[in-house]
């Protein structure tokens, strides 16, 4: 049998030869064999469309999503990269009360999505440790120097320029936001330390700097910024949800009120510091009002606010109720407990010639005091003496009182105007007392249940003293709980349970409230929803100078993604086409050739002889 030797220019190795009559079975298919390959291929390409470009494209979204949540939580304590080109830098400094701290941030480029916002961090440096710094005493005490204002916060803003790129500091927003310390001076003198600040800070220091960067904030913008960061670090603005998360109808406010915004719930906030009790959360309803009165308290309790970088967008505008009530924290409400027993003491003494609680023989009895302990209440010249019984549900009792509740509908303590909750669909987060309460003594920090909580507390109030000493000593509490601590506890115990229940009116049962230090495991500062909320314009720069190009980087992706593969489907097709071309033509060729050959030209076929080798050089 004759056969076909195939060579090329390569080694000697990759030389074969094929038997003559396999070449045109191969070279030369019948019609119908090639519609039949070409059909199989076809099906071969749409199925590889179906799978693998629609099937791993939707795949890679959800992971995608999914990485990018969790990442965030991540990344966030690894070093800031200073020598990214495409990062942002932004500046809050927080002047209070007892000393001015400032903050760095940092964000990406914004991605060009006006859907969502920027995502803003706190710059870490090569140590992964938060860059701030803190000074003392508060602004407030230049209030009669007034021009050392600036070399007061020199040493700041001078601590945050070394940690950003020279060449960012032009573009590098900052903001001075004064709070409590700062409110409690005259106008003038506020204005005065003002007006130092921003006439010396752009004389030292480029940052992108203008008048209003610098003010006095009120504690409702100081609550709303507080909502914002924690809700922000949590993920609740990013409205794509997934199964299971919680959701929310929103009536926007200055939207159509005929139709609800569906999305994610947000969490409100309680935070009992040691004057003060705060309240935060977001109105997803339309309020009504009991009053032509009422309805003038709720305007300065009510934000309703847009942090969105497009005015016209409602997906994130929001109404929040925030109140501080002073004097409601743990250590004030102590204080005035305390005042009113000697006062009452004294006048009981003084109408029925008693001596009760003049001398630690004859002391007072205090159900808000562990069993047993003996404490010193008063002035040097109107002493009490006080024995605890420890009783938890009396030392409520008392309390009541002290909370100012009103017969009024709608209105916690004091008789403040507060909307209404919707408890079965809610939940809040628990910060400072709220979180002491819970964890330094009861070890019982996290999801909070009322029954269990109050059980805990009738327990320790009414251990002796003694015996809690003993636990103390032997380090069966928190690190940082201490003796002050195990003194209150009983009391402090009490007053978080009635301002949560009868103050705030939470159910007894219900389930959504987490007592908290950290989210995700970091402090949460309201300088981050003040940053957020007052660069939220920032990504309009971003997206002009994008122009047709700003597409989101999501939407980029995808798009290359699904692209790549129909340019991939485009060359097999076309490749498969040449193919057949190819081939049919072979056909053609054979076909003519075969006509064209007679018997005798080709005799080696019939008698069956070896062939001579056709060499054919590709």
């Amino acid at each position: 049998m004759g056969r076909i030797s195939i060579s090329c220019l390569f080694p000697a190795s990759w030389h074969f030869s094929l038997p003559s009559q396999v070449l045109p079975r191969l070279l030369v298919p019948s019609l119908r064999q090639l519609l039949f390959i070409g059909l199989v291929l076809c099906l071969i390409g749409l199925l590889y469309l179906l799978l693998v470009a629609g099937k791993g494209h939707a795949s890679w979204i959800r992971k995608e999503n999914h990485f990018h949540r969790h990442l965030a939580r991540v990344t966030d304590i690894d070093a800031t990269d200073t020598s990214n080109p495409n990062l942002n830098y932004g500046l809050v400094v927080d002047c209070g009360s007892s000393g001015s701290r400032v903050f760095v941030y940092c964000w990406p480029r914004h991605n060009g999505n006006p859907h969502e916002l920027l995502d803003i961090q706190q710059m870490r440096d090569q140590h992964r440790k938060p860059v701030v710094m803190k000074i003392k005493p508060g602004i407030s005490e230049l209030a009669k120097t007034p021009e050392k204002a600036s070399d007061y916060i020199y040493p700041l803003l001078s601590f945050a320029a070394q940690h950003i790129p020279k060449n960012k500091h032009q573009e590098t927003p900052l903001y001075i936001l004064c709070t409590a310390g700062m409110r409690i001076l005259p106008e003038s003198q506020q204005e005065a330390l003002l007006e130092d600040l921003r006439t010396d800070i752009p004389v030292h220091f480029n940052f992108l700097f203008s008048d209003s960067h610098v003010e006095v904030i009120s504690g409702k913008q100081e609550g709303v910024y507080a909502w914002i960061g924690i809700n922000f670090v949590l993920g609740r603005f990013n409205h794509v949800h997934n199964d299971g998360e919680a959701v929310v109808e929103v009536n926007v406010p200055g939207g159509d009120q005929q139709e609800a915004l569906v999305r994610k719930r947000t969490a409100g906030v309680l935070d009992m510091g040691g004057v003060s009790t705060q309240i935060a959360y977001e109105v997803p309803k339309t309020v009504s009002f009991a009053s032509p009165q009422q309805e003038e308290v709720a305007k300065n309790l009510l934000a309703e606010f847009n942090l969105g970088c497009d005015a016209h967008r409602t997906e994130h505008v929001y109404r929040v109720y925030v109140s501080t009530f002073l004097g409601f924290g743990g250590n004030a409400a102590r204080q005035r407990y305390q005042e009113s027993l000697v006062r009452n003491t004294a006048t009981r003494n003084k109408l029925l010639g008693q001596h009760v609680g003049e001398t630690a023989e004859s002391p007072l009895l205090d159900p808000c005091l562990p069993t047993d302990l003996q404490d010193e209440i008063g002035t040097s010249t109107q002493k009490l003496h006080l024995r605890g019984t420890g009783d938890f549900d009396q030392c409520r009792q008392i309390l009541q009182p002290f909370l100012n509740r009103t017969n009024e509908t709608q209105t916690s303590l004091n008789g403040i105007y507060q909307p209404a909750i919707d408890y079965n669909n809610s939940q809040f987060y628990g910060f400072s007392e709220f979180y002491y309460c819970t964890e330094d003594v009861l070890r019982m920090g996290g999801d909070y249940n009322s029954s269990k909580y109050s059980r805990a507390a009738k327990s320790y109030c009414s251990t002796q003293w003694k015996t809690l000493r003993e636990r103390f000593d032997s380090g069966l509490y928190a690190s940082h709980a201490d003796l002050h601590r195990l003194k209150y506890q009983c009391f402090k115990s009490a007053w978080m349970y009635e301002v949560l229940h009868s103050g705030f009116s939470f159910p007894a049962n219900y389930k959504n409230l987490k007592t908290a230090l950290l989210v995700y495991d970091k402090e949460v500062q309201w300088t981050l929803g003040a940053i957020l909320y007052r660069t939220r314009f920032l990504p309009l720069r971003d997206i002009q100078q994008e122009g047709l190009k700003g597409a989101h980087s999501h939407w980029r992706h995808s798009f290359s993604f699904v692209n790549n593969h129909y340019l991939f489907l485009a060359c097999f097709f076309i490749v498969l086409l040449s193919i057949m071309l190819y081939l049919l033509r072979l056909r053609r060729i054979h076909r003519r050739t075969a006509q064209r050959c007679t018997p005798s030209s080709v005799p080696w076929l019939e008698e069956g002889l070896g062939s001579p080798t056709i060499p054919i050089n590709l």
